[in-house]
Parts: structure tokens; sequence; C-alpha cells
């Protein structure tokens, strides 16, 4: 199938392929979460104003998200750790869940609003958390429209559509059902979407952080540049750099 060309024009802003090199160097050899590096996707969507001028193509056009599912991942990233995922996605309420259970380790539970508040913590005797501030928000459904179509490849058993955004991810679409079916980030991480539940969403009560969090919370204001932790090693460093890749912090 022959691809034709998109051309686009950028407006007043650093080009991608710069801002993605400087990403690259930044967070070069940090351990993130699959949430930290869709919300690279969505600060990375929203750098720069583009002017898409389509020509006439026969390839087949992403299918945007649910604005609410459920889907349970299973994850291993570059080191080899393994995590499994119970992502919940709720667009109309500005909210993002991940549940993450490490291979015999923690469960933590990532919190994430789109007033750019996120919540890092666990639920058990230590009672950790942490709270964490960013110039972005939740991934949009529409975040893989403008992707570049790679043709189709077998996945799992799964013939599907395979499409690359901005050099952070390889996602691919079950052709048939047009739910995805994994994804292969730059960093090495891979996720293997197990299960997809439209519309699926979680009880209002279980969207509550603790209240040991809002202590935190207090204690988290004094935080006056979100590079500066660039060089923490914890959950939170994928959303610091989606913070990052705001023009006004690499210029």
């Amino acid at each position: 199938m022959s691809q034709q060309k998109v051309k686009s024009k950028q407006i007043g802003y650093p080009s991608l392929p710069f801002v993605v090199r400087e990403i690259k160097m930044l967070i070069s050899g940090k351990s993130i979460t699959i949430s930290a590096l869709l919300l690279l996707l969505f600060a990375a969507s929203s750098l720069c104003f583009t002017v898409s001028i389509a020509s006439e193509s026969g390839d087949p056009i992403p299918t945007p998200w649910p604005e609410q599912f459920h889907s349970i991942l299973f994850m291993n990233n570059s080191k080899g750790n393994l995590q499994i995922v119970d992502l919940w996605y709720d667009f109309p309420n500005g909210r993002n869940f991940n549940i993450i259970q490490n291979q015999l380790g923690k469960l933590l539970y990532d919190l994430e609003w789109n007033n750019h508040t996120s919540f890092y913590y666990t639920l058990d005797a230590n009672k950790e958390c942490r709270v964490m501030h960013f110039p972005v928000g939740l991934l949009r459904p529409t975040w893989l429209q403008d992707g570049n179509y790679l043709g189709q490849r077998n996945m799992d058993g799964f013939l599907c559509n395979v499409w690359e955004k901005v050099d952070f991810i390889t996602y691919y679409e079950d052709v048939v059902t047009k739910r995805p079916v994994y994804w292969a980030f730059y960093t090495g991480m891979i996720a293997h979407v197990m299960t997809f539940e439209v519309g699926k969403v979680l009880e209002n009560p279980k969207w509550q952080a603790p209240v040991y969090c809002f202590k935190e919370a207090k204690e988290e204001q004094e935080i006056s540049s979100p590079v500066s932790l660039v060089t923490d090693d914890d959950v939170s460093i994928g959303r610091l750099m989606g913070a990052a890749m705001d023009v006004s912090l690499l210029l």
C-alpha cells in the first residue's frame, strides 16, 4: 500500500524532532510508568500548533479512545520488571487511574486529575503518598490522530494496523475490532492489552485519595520548578517530563 505524505507547517515554536531529542537526553536511563509515558504524548502533541494539509490517502485512521473505558495491561519495562496495570480512563470527568501491581512488590495507586494534580500512594500500613502538580492535563481521546501509519503487522495473534506517534510510541490496533492490542514505547517498555471494556467506569468513592495525601499536598506546594525534579527516580518522573516538554522550559 502506498502512503501519501502529509505536509505540516510548524508555527512559532521549536520543531518536534528537536524537542524529542531534548526529552530523550533528559530522561535517559530513567524508569517510567505507562501513564507517565502517555503524558509525554499529551505534552508533545500540545507542544506546537500544526496545520496539516492532507492529501488523498487510503491509509486507515486510528480509532479515538472511548471517553470512558477499563483496561488491564501486562507491562514489561526495559529492565525486565513486570507489572499488571489496572487502567481506568474517564475523560468526561477529568480523571485517570492506574492501579499498578509490581511483580512481588508493592501495589501503587496513580490517580491523575485534569486539574494537573496527581496522587501517587499506597493503601498499606506505611501510608505512603506523594502529590505532584504539572502543566499538562490528561491524554485526550484523539491523541493518536496525525500518527504516522506504518502498515499492518501481526501481534499477539491479531492482525493489526500500526501507527507511530512523535517517536515515543508504536501503537497496534486490531484490524477487525478496532481495539488496542499492544503498545511499544521508545524506552523499551511494552504493554500487552489484556482486556478493554468500553464504557466501564470505576465507582466514585474509589477515586478519592486517602486523607494523608492532603497533608502531603500542603508540603509539596513549595516546589519551585518541575525541571529541578527530573533526576528523581520515583514514579512521578514521567509526569515531570511531560511538564518539561512545555516549550517555555526548553527555551
